[in-house]
Order: C-alpha cells, then structure tokens, then sequence
C-alpha cells in the first residue's frame, strides 16, 4: 500500500488529499471541540479543488516532491492556526496571517501556548522518516536510495495520461462548484466562529477575500462627511441617557493640565483593591482609583494589532477593523487623533515604548496619530527585565527626563507610556520583585501575574515620585488602563482563581475586564463610574476632563464621554465574535444570529436567559462598526 502511495501518481494525489482531510479534522477538533459534518463535507471540497489546481499546474516529474511541499506548507499553517485560536479564540484570515513575522518577538509568550498533541499536524512526516529509516537499515541505502528519493521511476516519470486529466479537471469543477454554495450559505453569518465551521477554513479565507473586495467597492463609492454624519445620526438614536448635571461637574476638571497616559501591558481589573492574605496587589492603583475617577465596567475591544490596537483606540475613538493590525492596515493615514486634537491646543504629544518601533508598525502607527516624537528601544538602558529589553522604572526615568524639558520649556505636554513588564510569561527578575506570596501561589501561573502586575504598580509608583520631585505632579492629570487580558484560560482556570483569591471570575467576563482610572490632583474625592465602557470611550472622556468640547471641534468619535451619560453599550468582535457587546447589565455573544445567541450578567456572572431586551443593542453595535469601517476607510492618506 505504501508503494503504491508513493510511485503513483494518483496514489499520491488521493493519499495527501486523504491526509490533509485528516489535518483539518484535527483542526475542528481544537477549534471546535469535535467534527463538524457540513463543515468536514466544505473541507474535503475545498481541499479537493487545492490539490487538482496543483495537479494540473504540475509539472510532469517531481509530483511526490510538490504534493509533499504542500502537505508541509498545509501542515505549518494548520499549526500556527492552531497555537492563533488557541491565543486570540477567533479564526485567523489570510491577512491576519501575514502578521505571523512579529512572533518571534513574543516567543515566550507563544511558546506558552505550545501543547505537544498539536505536533500531530506532522505525524505523517515522522511516520514517513520512521519508514525510510527502517528501510534503510535492513535493506540498506544504496539498494533503497531510489525507493526513498523524490524521483519518479519510468512508469510515471514522463507522463500522465489524458484520461486523469479530464478526470483532475472534472473533479476541480465539480468542487469548486460545491465551495462556492458553501461560500454563499456563509453571507448571512456575521459569527466569524459559526462561518468557518459552517463553511470550512479555506472557504473561510475566500469568503473574507469576498467581503473584503465587497466592502473596498463600497468604500471607493463612499464619502468621509457623509459616513461621519450617518454615525453621528445613528449615535443620537440611541438612549446614553446624558446627565446635564454629571457633564456641568467633571468636564473640564483637568483644563489645561498636562496628561500623562499609562497603558499597562496584560492588566485586568480584579487586581485592583485585592488583597493577598494582608498585602495589597496595587497599592499605587488603589490609592489613585479611590481619589480619582474608577470605571470598573471596562472591557477590551482589542483586534489582532493587539497592544498596538489599544494605542490606536485610545488615541482615535475608531473600532478596529479585526482584519488587520490597525498599525498596519491604516498606519499611512492621517487618523483624527487625541494627539492633534492637543496639539491644537498647545501640546507637544510624546511616546515611549521599550521595544523596537517596527514592531507592530509603530513606526507607521505613530506619524499616523500624529505625535510629535517616539522613544523605542535604542533611547533606553536594557537592565534585561525580559525579553523586551528595558523595565518600566527606566522608561519612566527616560520619560520623565525629557518631559521636564518640556516643562521647563514652559510647554503643556500629553505623554503616552506602553508599558512591557506584565507581559506573559510574567517572570519578573528576582532584585525586582516586590511581593511575597504565600505558598499556594508560588510557582505558578496566576502567582507570577500578580507578581508580575504588582511590579507595574510599583514602577507606577516611582514615576509619580519623580513627577513630584521635578515639579510636574500637581499641574498633571494621569490615566491607567489596561490593554487587554493577561492569563489565559487554558493556563489558569477560573476555578483555580476563584479557589486561591476567593473572589467571583468568568472566563470571559472577568478576563476582558481592564481597570481605567483618571487622577487629577488636588481634587477631593473619589468617583466610581458603573457605567460599561471600552477602549474607543476613553478618548472622549479624557477630552471632556480636559475640557474639550469634541462636538465643537468636529471631531467623529465612535465611543462616549463615560461621565457624562448614564447607560452605554460597546461592540467587541476579537477573541469573540462580531455582534458581540457588552451593556450595562450583560454580556452578549451571538450564535449565528441573535436569536441562538447567549448573554451572561456583568454582575453576577450568570447566564441571562431572557434576551429580548437587548435586540436593539445587537442590531445597534453591527451597524455602529460598520460605520466605524467605513469611516476609518475613507480617511486621507498623509501626504
């Protein structure tokens, strides 16, 4: 069987198309949690029309060499699928894909989600070296080296005949056929997850070039003003129920007051005011949420950028687009900014980030935004905190240096900080670490997180000891936020979190959940919003403290002023499905519609079975990012 496998030509074609079916199984199975049969009957037509486009294209000799190339092309992509979903929980497209060169700069971070079962994607591989080993010992090389080289021997080596290439090209129509009605079922399921395993994942990658396609034509026929105006029309239909009074106390709190913006790297909300036995995990950020502004109804809307994604949101108030890394895909435009809007106002706008600026595109991102100056990796001493280079204490002690220039200068400045050192895997070097935990927590994963976090604060708390020394704290308004989720579920369960911390984690809920926090100082008196929000609403409510008026300045922000309405609603359509949203009261996820879709309560994280209420939600978020594509889409490219 194995001969005929490798010296026919047929056997060949029908054995990789029966080994790649299996792949893709294997696929389901860490995807989906088992076959799926509309699914597996979609693969097996589109892997079908792959291997018959590659037999009629194939050269005559060498066939075993190609097939096998595509098995291992195939194999490497299933895999790195795999470890994609495994992290981000949404299915990859092809232009997600090509992002897969910034991996090695997060190789600790991927390798913690290698798992050996997902090796088994180049089993047939070992078997096959297993098999030639075998033959070459007992049969030995130089009698075997023909059966195992790539060469064809005479029966198949000059020719194929018409008969299998009237076959080849049957069997192309024939699946290409069957794909494209599986394609076309596709159109009416905005859930990503319930498409791919409806349709299967290369229909999925042809549906996304599909709509892609689609949404450019729309796009090339569109209008910037009119789009911004069908936002603005739209967002005035629904109920933020805005407070005059709340507007009149806060906006303006932090006028003409520098900003400093800290996004603190894989930090989720329920460290804040924890305690481990007696010791507090952030004291730094406990004190500035209980005297500032605490919105603990934060959640990430992130999109495959991932860090870089928050920047983007937190500086524009535009959703993602969840097809691209907004850095890469809109990083030569000229995005209306929260940079420009202070630079307008007499601002000079700063970045620090400790690792290199192409990673990620920031080097792109940043002209983008609109800031005036960046420092990457070359503007600070590496002490070797982890793989990225240099500790927050040094990026704070670089930036604090060249913002007292700024200041002496007598210039208002917006300082924006990425912070790296809570990035997975959490290991914090040992003369760095500040807290000590007890033994149920030592060694592992959630224990190195709080670690890991605990340091942040730490290093939080140094630099508003040198704004303080230099002069610059009282005349400054600082915010925290955090980027997006740092464990995973499949390292640390909400059992384990629940049982060591004794407090209430959802997998989902809790794990999206991020802190923001606004400090003025000076001011009396700490504020606590219970209204959700996300990433786009953090602009507009930076801008209201400052006391910019977004509506006056003709600015298009497709998030809210949290502290000026009193009910809200935020899509997320990364690591969940689009339609996804987050309200006052739940979480929502759809199924391939609303109607089988699943809602769990933000406050007692139990599901909510009655879903009628959030219909217009559902229905509103699809269409407020629809807009936000469109409108990101048609922004001007810089000069």
């Amino acid at each position: 069987m194995l001969r005929v496998f490798r010296t026919s030509r047929q056997g060949v074609f029908f054995y990789t198309w029966l080994v790649l079916i299996l792949k893709i199984a294997l696929l389901q199975h860490f995807m989906f949690g088992g076959l799926h049969g509309r699914g597996m009957l979609a693969e097996g037509l589109s892997v079908l029309a792959l291997l018959c486009l590659v037999e009629l294209l194939l050269p005559v000799r060498r066939f075993r060499l190609v097939f096998g190339i595509v098995n291992a092309i195939y194999s490497f992509m299933l895999f790195a699928v795999t470890l994609y979903f495994a992290h981000f929980g949404t299915v990859p497209t092809y232009a997600v894909l090509s992002g897969l060169n910034q991996i090695p700069q997060v190789r600790a971070s991927v390798n913690a989600l290698i798992r050996p079962e997902q090796f088994l994607y180049f089993s047939d591989f070992a078997l096959w070296a297993l098999y030639g080993l075998i033959l070459a010992v007992t049969a030995g090389w130089r009698r075997r080296r023909r059966t195992l080289s790539f060469r064809t021997d005479r029966r198949g080596s000059h020719g194929t005949s018409t008969r299998w290439k009237v076959i080849i090209a049957s069997l192309l129509v024939l699946s290409l056929g069957g794909s494209g009605l599986f394609l076309s079922s596709g159109k009416g399921i905005d859930n990503e997850l319930v498409r791919a395993q409806s349709i299967g994942f290369l229909n999925f990658q042809g549906d996304a070039l599909l709509r892609n396609q689609e949404e450019e034509r729309m796009i090339a026929e569109g209008n910037l003003q009119e789009v911004a105006q069908e936002i603005h029309h739209l967002q005035a239909s629904y109920p933020y129920v805005k407070s005059d009074g709340a507007e009149a106390s806060y906006f303006g709190a932090a006028q003409n007051r520098n900003l400093i913006v800290i996004q603190m790297e894989s930090f989720q909300n329920f460290p804040i005011h924890l305690k481990v036995g007696e010791t507090e995990i952030t004291p730094v950020l406990n004190k500035l949420a209980d005297e500032g502004f605490y919105f603990p109804k934060i959640y990430q809307q992130i999109g495959p950028g991932n860090t870089s994604d928050a920047e983007f949101m937190s500086n524009t108030s535009i959703y993602p687009t969840a097809s691209v890394a907004m850095s890469t895909g809109f990083g030569s435009r000229e995005l209306p900014s929260l940079p420009r809007l202070l630079q307008e106002k007499g601002y000079a706008t700063t970045t620090f980030h400790i690792n290199d600026v192409t990673f990620w595109d920031r080097n792109r991102l940043y002209p983008a935004l609109g800031f005036d100056k960046y420092f990457d990796k070359p503007a600070f001493t590496n002490d070797h905190f982890n793989d990225f280079g240099a500790s927050d204490e040094e990026m704070y002690r670089v930036g604090v240096e060249e913002l007292k220039q700024l200041d002496q200068a007598g210039t208002a400045f917006y300082a924006q900080f990425v912070t790296t050192s809570s990035h997975s895997p959490f290991i914090v070097p040992e003369d760095k670490v500040q807290l000590q935990l007890p033994d149920n927590l030592k060694g592992t994963n959630l224990g190195n997180y709080l670690t890991a976090v605990n340091y942040t604060d730490y290093a939080i708390g140094q630099l508003i000891e040198r704004l303080k020394a230099e002069g610059m704290w009282e005349r400054t308004m600082l915010v925290v936020y955090g980027d997006h989720f740092g464990l995973q579920p499949s390292e640390t369960s909400a059992a384990e979190i629940t049982e060591k911390l004794g407090i209430p984690y959802d997998d989902r809920v809790s794990r999206f959940n991020i802190p923001f926090i606004a400090h003025i100082p000076g001011r009396q008196g700490g504020v606590v919003s219970q209204v959700t929000g996300g990433q786009v609403d953090l602009l507009p409510t930076m801008a209201g403290l400052l006391g910019i008026s977004l509506e006056q300045e003709s600015f298009t922000a497709l998030g809210q002023d949290l502290l000026s309405i009193g009910q809200n609603v935020i899509g997320m359509r990364y690591y969940l499905p689009t339609g996804s949203f987050f309200n006052n009261e739940v979480m929502f996820i759809p199924g391939q519609g609303f109607e089988d879709g699943t809602a769990v309560s933000l406050d007692t994280l139990e599901p909510v079975t009655d879903l009628s209420a959030y219909r217009n939600d559902y229905e509103y978020v699809l269409q407020l990012m629809k807009l936000s594509d469109e409108y990101v889409k048609l922004l001007p490219k810089r000069k």
